[in-house]
């Protein structure tokens, strides 16, 4: 697949151009890391403890949504990238997809006791107000469940992100305390990622009222065995649950 056009939008963080490249990435199982790292994790934490109503912050093309609404949780998405709410209206048509940005979301206080935000702080510039607003429209006593790229795999700044961990005999952290985006590439796709430390992630969640109830860095479970020892041999992702104080 050839890489997306060149935006001359200063403004742009290249979704729009890369959407059609990352549908055909994730297919309908998503990747490895999502298929057999973080599902497992979704399945275990979200199946079956009685949410009602959720928001998945940058729901992208909707197949987190689709698991959520399997789980049997009325679930609502948000992205600001339209080909990509395009796509999640078409692939679950009973659906219901908004587009909308997560420094400003366009929902009243305290209407869901799930929120998500899977692999989408390290996409949004403004994260502090995005977990602010996370907070603003979570019920009291519900839950924000969290699964981002682990900092350490963010701090590199000498080579593309997927390649950090890969080839790389002595593996470098560099300007770990700089938050700072980049421009990251692979299989035609080309997007801004942030890099921040884990202390300001974790700053802006307390600062915002919320509780830390768990914290986990999953393992892989299946899938290409060298993918899977790859996943293990470093860290990946990270993931947290808040909670906000009844």
């Amino acid at each position: 697949m050839s890489d997306p056009p060149f935006s001359n939008d200063p403004n742009s963080n290249g979704w729009a151009e890369s959407a059609a490249a990352w549908i055909a990435d994730m297919g309908e199982h998503g990747d490895y890391g999502r298929r057999y790292v973080l599902d497992p994790v979704i399945r275990q934490r979200l199946g079956e403890r009685g949410f009602r109503k959720a928001l998945d912050v940058g729901c992208g093309e909707g197949r987190l949504c689709r698991m959520l609404s399997g789980f049997g949780i009325e679930t609502i998405g948000l992205d600001p990238t339209q080909a990509l709410l395009d796509q999640a209206r078409r692939s679950h048509p009973e659906g219901r997809y908004v587009e909308g940005v997560a420094e400003a979301l366009p929902f009243e206080d305290a209407g869901f006791d799930l929120v998500v935000s899977c692999l989408s702080l390290i996409d949004i510039p403004g994260f502090e107000a995005a977990i602010a607003e996370m907070a603003r429209v979570l019920a009291p006593g519900g839950t924000l469940f969290v699964a981002n790229l682990t900092s350490f795999a963010t701090a590199r700044i000498d080579a593309p992100i997927l390649e950090r961990w890969v080839n790389s005999p002595g593996v470098r952290i560099d300007r770990y305390l700089e938050q700072r985006s980049s421009w990251e590439a692979w299989r035609g796709i080309r997007i801004v990622n942030w890099h921040r430390p884990l202390s300001a992630y974790m700053a802006a969640f307390l600062g915002a009222g919320l509780r830390l109830t768990h914290f986990d860095e999953p393992a892989p479970v299946g899938g290409d065995p060298a993918k899977a020892e790859r996943y293990r041999g470093v860290p990946w992702y990270v993931v947290m649950e808040w909670e906000k104080p009844a």
